[in-house]
């Protein structure tokens, strides 16, 4: 079946601009009340969590009306991180969890991510389904069945308990400077109180939301002024996350960043010396650093590289019995925790990493040497397809010839927006560019 309006991660576009508008997302909540209240009782729940962004309220609104009408009974967070919907799914028994969020992306635009009542990301097949209900005449419920909506006060709370508890027990970050970027986005709050809690002398960054600046000069997405702070503060470490805080960034105490490569090879070969690391394997995408799987070969570990989303890591680590994977960008999954990808809780792991081994944030960042990789975007109008042009296959297949032997090409259309993403990976740095820039250039020629 073919899908329109769901990508790689749930429904995502400019708010009031198809597919998020208020009328789209309300028949979206209600053909997912459809779907998960499927015996017409009335004991079906929903948990609902949101960012920081000034549509999550309209949105919130729609979705509540669209499964109060067929009868489910909706649980509203809050601004609370997506990993704790998926938490608080399964904790609070519900059916279905949803995050209002664009993660990463500027105020303007906002999504829907959908969680199955494991916890988990729902399947394509799930979100095809439901996408097959949006376009069909749904049935609203009689009167006396309509479901009821209730505030949740403390889901940030039950969330910060549970997190908490992933830290070996009896450790606390005495001692250590932490400087926590918040993006102004779901972790504002709860990211500085588990830290704080926990003992770090914390540094906020990115922690006054006014609904516009969601990721705006801040976060996982723009470091500098987390590494600005870092340096004039003096501080051991910084974590930075996204707007919705399932990714992260760790800069160590010079302001220097690693990104999602370097964390999970940190965790993969500590949790493989401990004999934790299932399979002995890493699951990762096809964006992931050479690097990364050589560092990995030369100590006997495997790397399983997916599509691009983290669904799609998640989904690999179930069917292989694996529990640890994520994306460079920052989504790092340690299933034994949690059951998607959690900024947080990655950081966390990091700090334990420095305590247990006494060493700075700086040389637990720099496990393996990064083969020279350069991505670009390029933007393109719906209805149009650049990538069928027969130019374009033309260049693309002339740097195919050109890498054989000494590095690797990946071009894909972005899932979450309207970009061609053009990846190459080489030793040669010159030629590194000229590959990328030449299909580029006849990308940008085509749209």
């Amino acid at each position: 079946m073919t899908r329109k309006l769901f990508g790689t991660d749930g429904v995502r576009g400019t708010a009031n601009v198809y597919p998020m508008t208020t009328e789209t997302v309300l028949k979206i909540g209600a053909a997912a009340g459809r779907y998960f209240r499927n015996d017409g009782s009335n004991g079906h729940r929903v948990v609902i969590g949101k960012d920081t962004r000034l549509s999550g309220y309209m949105f919130e609104n729609a979705l509540t009306a669209g499964l109060t009408s067929t009868g489910m009974n909706v649980l509203l967070l809050g601004p609370i991180p997506t990993p704790a919907v998926g938490l608080l799914t399964t904790s609070m028994r519900a059916d279905v969890g949803i995050m209002i969020s664009a993660s990463h992306n500027p105020h303007h635009d906002n999504g829907i991510k959908f969680f199955g009542p494991d916890g988990f990301k729902l399947s394509d097949e799930a979100e095809a389904e439901i996408e097959a209900l949006v376009a069909s005449d749904l049935e609203p419920e009689k009167a006396n069945n309509i479901g009821r909506a209730k505030r949740i006060d403390d889901g940030r709370f039950r969330y910060a308990e549970r997190i908490k508890t992933t830290l070996p027990q009896g450790m606390r970050l005495d001692g250590l400077k932490v400087v926590i970027d918040c993006a102004n986005g779901a972790g504002y709050k709860v990211a500085p109180e588990v830290l704080w809690e926990l003992g770090a002398t914390v540094i906020p960054v990115g922690v006054t939301p006014n609904g516009y600046n969601i990721n705006a000069g801040c976060g996982s997405t723009s470091i500098m002024s987390a590494a600005e702070t870092i340096v004039s503060h003096g501080a051991d470490v910084g974590i930075c996350l996204d707007g919705d805080a399932d990714r992260v960034m760790i800069l160590d105490e010079n302001g220097k960043v690693a990104d999602g490569d370097q964390i999970m090879a940190l965790m993969a070969a500590r949790w493989a010396e401990s004999d934790r690391l299932k399979g002995d394997t890493l699951v990762a995408t096809v964006m992931s650093n050479l690097g990364l799987e050589r560092y990995l070969a030369g100590k006997g570990l495997n790397l399983l590289r997916t599509g691009v989303g983290d669904r799609y890591v998640v989904e690999a680590m179930r069917s292989g019995g694996f529990n640890l994977g994520g994306e460079q960008s920052g989504h790092i999954v340690m299933t034994d925790y949690a059951t998607t990808g959690d900024g947080l809780l990655a950081g966390l792991q990091f700090l334990a990493a420095m305590i247990e081994t006494g060493q700075k944030a700086s040389a637990l960042t720099t496990s393996f040497e990064t083969v020279p990789q350069m991505l670009k975007n390029v933007r393109y109008g719906l209805g149009t397809d650049p990538m069928g042009a027969a130019a374009v296959k033309a260049v693309i297949a002339d740097a195919e010839t050109k890498l054989v032997g000494k590095g690797r090409l990946l071009i894909r259309k972005s899932g979450t927006e309207p970009l061609v993403r053009v990846m190459a990976e080489c030793e040669d740095a010159d030629l590194l560019a000229r590959v990328v820039d030449g299909i580029v250039a006849e990308v940008e020629r085509a749209v």
